[in-house]
């Protein structure tokens, strides 16, 4: 009875496990599907770099427009500056003519040209302050003021009597800030 057991356990067994050429075919479509999967991977990593290409040469391109377009409003604004520099450039020629180097026959004739050319300078000078006050530009304090490092430049240190330390005293070259940030600081002397 026991070899009857085993017989039918041994063809239970050959029954359910796979012959050799279905495992073989088993394989080969495994494979074959993989082979698909794998082709399929790599039609779409393909799709992938190629849109990465053409995303990087539109942004590339993109840039390159932007940066003509900056190029542009920076000449765009400097011409706005230039058409509002060049009016008093007019009057300070204006002004210079007022100025004789030849001697003027009498004192009157000298002080008529002075006046003249000393309200030519002042309304220049006026001019000036119009523009620089639409452009948003301000004049930095000085003399008088506790020494900034933000806003001056120390060219000197002098003593002075009454003075404090650290103040500034005179002003050597004018300072000049835009939208509260200074573009140019100025040159001070400062009291020791």
């Amino acid at each position: 009875m026991e070899d009857d057991k085993q017989i039918k356990e041994q063809k239970d067994k050959e029954a359910t496990e796979p012959k050799n050429g279905e495992i073989e075919k088993q394989r080969n479509e495994t494979i074959e599907k993989l082979k698909q999967e794998l082709e399929a991977c790599k039609k779409q990593a393909e799709e992938y770099l190629n849109g990465w290409k053409r995303a990087k040469a539109d942004y590339i391109n993109f840039r390159n427009e932007v940066e003509k377009e900056k190029m542009g409003l920076v000449a765009f604004a400097n011409a706005e500056l230039l058409l509002k520099i060049l009016p008093i450039y007019d009057d300070l020629k204006r002004a210079c003519t007022y100025v004789h180097f030849d001697s003027p026959k009498n004192q009157s004739e000298i002080a008529a040209v002075n006046d003249k050319w000393v309200e030519g300078i002042l309304n220049i000078k006026k001019q000036f302050e119009d523009v620089f006050k639409n452009l948003k530009i301000e004049e930095i304090k000085t003399v008088g003021e506790k020494f900034n490092p933000e806003f001056h430049e120390a060219v000197s240190r002098e003593k002075q009597d009454g003075v404090e330390a650290d103040i500034v005293i005179k002003e050597v070259s004018g300072g000049y800030m835009m939208n509260g940030r200074t573009i140019i600081p100025a040159k001070v002397v400062v009291s020791e």
